[in-house]
């Protein structure tokens, strides 16, 4: 018999029903073809974690234009070749068992750099003459040995609002039933939000209120082109965990906020704003947020931190509504059916039966 597991059973958000609450997180493959689309890589890896269980399948962090990708292997949603790649994508997670959903971001100053496991990785600066760009960012300050970044202009920022809207529909176009924006891991809402990295004296930048306008501009446009009916996420950061950065206290407001703007759901994060910030490697670290979000008034999610199948009991309920799994998954792609502990003829599927 299956497990007595709230972590298995469904969850409804708007209109969209979930059947468990264990979910893929969105970890990049970096594997994108030349032109920003996904690749048989994409079919094969998200597929396999559709077969193992997962709920929802989180797509990595797929890019609203050119200068927002982080690598030159980023996927993106900006052109017709990209969203036929996303529907064949889509549509082979949603026959393998699993709902398809895309997690979409805008880089800003943690652009433009070298994919992990090339040189010096995400802190190698891949200039223009490698096919690199030139970051937009609130205020010029580079994250560690990238380019320093152009501050954005109120056009910058028009045409911002303008790629996420037509990255949200996009992903409707291609069959996404759930959008996530990428706001935390020091991404661009994250680098509006922080005081660390928003030196603005405009409308954009001083305190929290002026810190969040872009933040919700931000969501008000994928709000825009994102059907009503289907469910909006945020992975948000809970606090910087360094000195002088954003708080739990502002996090929570933020929090507030978004869920009046139109979301559904935070995915709590923390940290890696800048390389000083602290680390912390223990279990459910990032689940221990979620009261702070759910007491904002929305539900919550978090990734990191969830390695085996006893902590999910430990985070689902009690800390949050659904978990996502990173590393577990990417080192075995059936975790989830493995954590369910049900007899195997009841829930993997019955082309694997004869192995058991």
């Amino acid at each position: 018999m299956t497990r007595q597991s709230r972590a298995f059973t469904e969850i409804r958000l708007r209109e969209l029903t979930v059947p468990n609450r264990v979910w893929l997180s969105p970890m990049c493959q970096y594997s994108a073809d030349a032109h920003g689309a996904p690749t048989n890589w994409h079919l094969a890896h998200y597929g396999a974690r559709a077969v193992g269980g997962a709920g929802l399948v989180m797509v990595e962090c797929t890019a609203v234009a050119p200068d927002m990708r982080t690598t030159t292997g980023d996927l993106g949603l900006w052109s017709k070749r990209q969203i036929d790649g996303h529907r064949r994508l889509a549509a082979a997670i949603a026959c393998l068992g699993s709902l398809p959903a895309i997690q979409l971001g805008a880089a800003g100053r943690k652009s433009s750099h070298g994919v992990p496991w090339d040189n010096a990785g995400t802190r190698h600066a891949i200039g223009p003459d490698q096919g690199g760009w030139q970051p937009l960012a609130p205020s010029p300050l580079p994250f560690a040995g990238l380019a320093v970044p152009s501050a954005m202009s109120v056009a910058d920022g028009d045409r911002v609002l303008g790629d996420l809207e037509r990255a949200a529909r996009n992903a409707d176009h291609a069959g996404y039933v759930a959008l996530e924006l990428h706001g935390a891991n020091g991404y661009l809402l994250h680098q509006f939000l922080s005081p660390l990295t928003n030196h603005r004296t405009d409308a954009w930048g001083g305190d929290l209120e002026g810190r969040m306008r872009f933040p919700l501009a931000m969501i008000a446009a994928l709000r825009a082109g994102w059907p009503q009916h289907k469910p909006l996420l945020v992975r948000l950061p809970a606090e910087d965990l360094i000195e002088g950065g954003l708080t739990t206290r502002e996090a929570a407001r933020c929090a507030a906020r978004l869920g009046e703007a139109g979301v559904d759901m935070i995915d709590a994060g923390s940290g890696a704003l800048r390389p000083d910030a602290r680390r912390i490697d223990q279990p459910l670290h990032n689940a221990r947020y979620g009261p702070l979000f759910r007491d904002a008034g929305t539900l919550a999610a978090a990734s990191g931190g969830i390695r085996a199948a006893e902590q999910l009991d430990e985070a689902v309920p009690a800390l949050v509504d659904a978990a996502f799994v990173g590393r577990a998954m990417l080192r075995d792609p059936y975790w989830a059916l493995r954590a369910r502990d049900a007899e195997p003829r009841e829930s993997w599927p019955k082309q694997y039966h004869r192995a058991f």
